[in-house]
């Protein structure tokens, strides 16, 4: 079978070198041509002039994942339950199911790395190589694709390509994943209506950008939203959204578009929200300016804790230049985030809502005040006794606040 389907595999290519086809963009004819050589290859065979297919509906799926698709990959990328793909060297590719890693028995030659490497950035317009060794791009199916070269890497190519498996549109989609309670997720809920600022904050993995992907769901949809990320993640389907990611420096270095110029522009386009995929660096600062303004915002950042991601957005704007403060961002953060909401990915491999925290807009001997409203005990998200900034916003956007958050009882 393997015999079969080596042979099969170079005579479609060189069928579709020929007819000047390309597999991605002529995906119909692609699938007509491998049809047409798979039943020729099948008639050659009962002559005995070719090694038999044991299976012709399994070798034109094989073929066409090796064409079409990333070849040995493509059943993971198929499987629903797989989250993550990586390769450490080519005989060690992980994948994660239900937050769990998993050593699978494919093994591929640096060869194939490299093939598959270029042509999942062939339609990304971005590059690898000794001037840019790391790469991060989507894929046209929407998965995240992270790559290194050496010798940033000791030997062999690092490849990740991350999948989102469960795109949650709405919080009551959370609700039903276990992700967070009806409580939480009600009270969310009114919090985006309203226009409170949330920040996202988790480990990597945690589901931080599914959980901005359900809280833009609440965003009402006469706003004009405008999102700023690394690579495209967000999908914000069937309302006024423009959508900007970053771009990497040309081969002369020039024509890099960092983060940080993507929220300046995004202000200029009469933004009623503003998300941002992830704050990581000195875009912080330019976050934190578009939300003073009164622009309401969502945005994600990696932390341990709710409170460790209020300390860390006191942190970051500080790279932006010797000229920014402590004594500028402490308040600024206390006046521009609301409510941070923690996820964590559980042993099981459950992603849940750790704790919600509301920040008082108060600073008190150079920290920010901050109340919690909901927090894990023994496994349950429970309501606790703190209340959100801001009650006059609910109650204008037609909200009982005290109601929203009332005990249980």
């Amino acid at each position: 079978m393997a015999d079969g389907v080596a042979i099969l595999e170079g005579e479609v290519r060189e069928l579709i070198r020929r007819r000047g086809l390309d597999p991605s963009a002529d995906a119909e004819a692609t699938r007509v041509l491998i049809a047409d050589a798979v039943a020729d290859y099948d008639e050659r065979s009962l002559l005995g002039r070719v090694p038999r297919l044991v299976d012709p509906n399994e070798a034109t799926k094989a073929l066409h994942d090796a064409v079409v698709g990333l070849g040995p990959l493509q059943k993971y990328l198929d499987d629903p339950a797989i989250e993550e793909i990586w390769i450490n060297e080519p005989g060690k590719i992980f994948v994660a199911r239900s937050g769990r890693a998993e050593l699978t028995t494919t093994i591929l030659t640096a060869a194939q790395v490299r093939d598959l490497v270029e042509r999942m950035l062939r339609s990304s317009g971005r590059r690898l190589d000794l001037s840019t060794p790391f790469v991060d791009a989507s894929l046209p199916t929407g998965e995240r694709l992270h790559a290194v070269i050496p010798d940033v890497t000791r030997t062999h190519w690092a490849v990740n390509i991350r999948k989102y498996v469960a795109r949650a549109s709405r919080l009551q989609d959370l609700v039903a994943l276990g992700s967070v309670t009806p409580q939480a997720a009600t009270f969310l809920d009114a919090a985006v209506v309203s226009g409170l600022n949330v920040l996202v904050s988790g480990a990597t993995q945690a589901g931080k950008t599914t959980m901005v992907n359900a809280l833009a769901g609440s965003i009402p949809s006469h706003e004009h939203v405008i999102t700023c990320e690394e690579v495209f993640e967000l999908r914000l389907a069937g309302r006024d959204v423009v959508a900007l990611q970053c771009r990497q420096p040309n081969l002369e270095g020039a024509g890099e578009i960092p983060l940080r110029r993507l929220v300046k522009e995004a202000l200029r386009m009469r933004p009623d929200r503003i998300i941002i995929g992830e704050v990581r660096e000195a875009e912080a600062l330019d976050l934190l300016i578009a939300l003073n303004a009164g622009n309401p915002g969502l945005a994600t950042i990696h932390a341990n804790s709710a409170r460790e991601a209020v300390t860390k957005m006191c942190t970051l704007p500080l790279l932006a230049g010797e000229n920014v403060s402590d004594r500028f961002v402490v308040p600024t953060v206390a006046a521009a985030i609301d409510l941070v909401v923690h996820l964590d990915l559980d042993r099981d491999g459950v992603r849940r809502t750790r704790e919600i925290i509301a920040l008082a807009g108060r600073v008190e001997e150079g920290m920010i005040e901050t109340s919690s409203l909901f927090e894990r005990r023994e496994e349950n998200l429970v309501r606790t006794d703190g209340y959100p900034p801001h009650e006059d916003r609910f109650r204008r956007a037609g909200y009982d606040l005290h109601a929203l958050l009332a005990h249980a009882g």
